[in-house]
């Protein structure tokens, strides 16, 4: 069933539950990657100049002020999407993020984790979770990746990669192309493995550089089987 489709900043403003400050929380989230990397809060102004300007506006409660994200930091969000949710008290913003999402130079806000295993049946509940899906390393690949391309730490592959471009991206998924042609002519398995996963990598830094979400490629792959 398909949602409700405003196509004005009047119509949008109008079925926003602002809340007694007139502000309603908005959650960021990578595009690509689908990392939720920020909350913060908007009014109708900055939702307003998000709209104009294409690129995140918040109002700082703390500072009493309008908050252009990235004005000072270069680490700009261009805005894909903008949905709210059944009650209309949230917004979701998706976002093209340059650099990291957090002031403290991560590329998410969301960087503690609660143990799971610490609160349910010994980690015995998380464990079964994880493993029910035998594609999430894909899914945690493409999260550690986008983590890498904002936040770009020193001595990492990742980051020498992003840094070299697109060029040298290209490159490496080239030569682990062949790479895996030749362990399967040879019909080493272990070498396939290797470079099975070597190329696989190097294909998801591409997509990443591409701005292109894995999950387009699995719709893509669903469109095909569905014909």
């Amino acid at each position: 069933m398909s949602g409700q489709t405003v196509g004005t900043l009047e119509e949008l403003t109008a079925v926003i539950q602002w809340d007694a400050n007139g502000l309603v929380p908005a959650i960021v989230q990578d595009a690509a990657s689908k990392d939720v990397l920020m909350m913060a809060y908007m009014n109708q102004e900055s939702l307003k100049l998000t709209l104009e300007s294409g690129e995140t506006w918040f109002w700082s409660r703390s500072r009493g002020e309008l908050w252009h994200k990235g004005a000072t930091s270069g680490h700009v969000q261009k805005v894909r999407a903008l949905k709210y949710d059944c009650d209309g008290d949230t917004l979701l913003v998706l976002v093209d993020q340059a650099g990291p999402a957090c002031h403290t130079g991560r590329y998410s806000c969301f960087y503690n984790e609660v143990k799971l295993g610490a609160l349910a049946d010994g980690g015995e509940a998380a464990a079964e979770s994880e493993s029910a899906d035998r594609f999430a390393m894909l899914g945690r690949l493409e999260s550690v990746i986008a983590q890498r391309d904002a936040e770009r730490p020193e001595g990492a592959y990742t980051t020498y990669l992003f840094e070299k471009g697109i060029d040298k991206i290209l490159k490496k998924v080239g030569e682990e192309t062949a790479e895996v042609i030749i362990a399967a002519k040879n019909r080493d398995n272990d070498e396939l493995r290797y470079e099975a996963s070597d190329l696989i990598f190097h294909l998801m830094v591409l997509l990443r550089e591409a701005k292109l979400p894995l999950d387009e490629v699995m719709r893509e792959l669903d469109r095909r089987h569905k014909k």
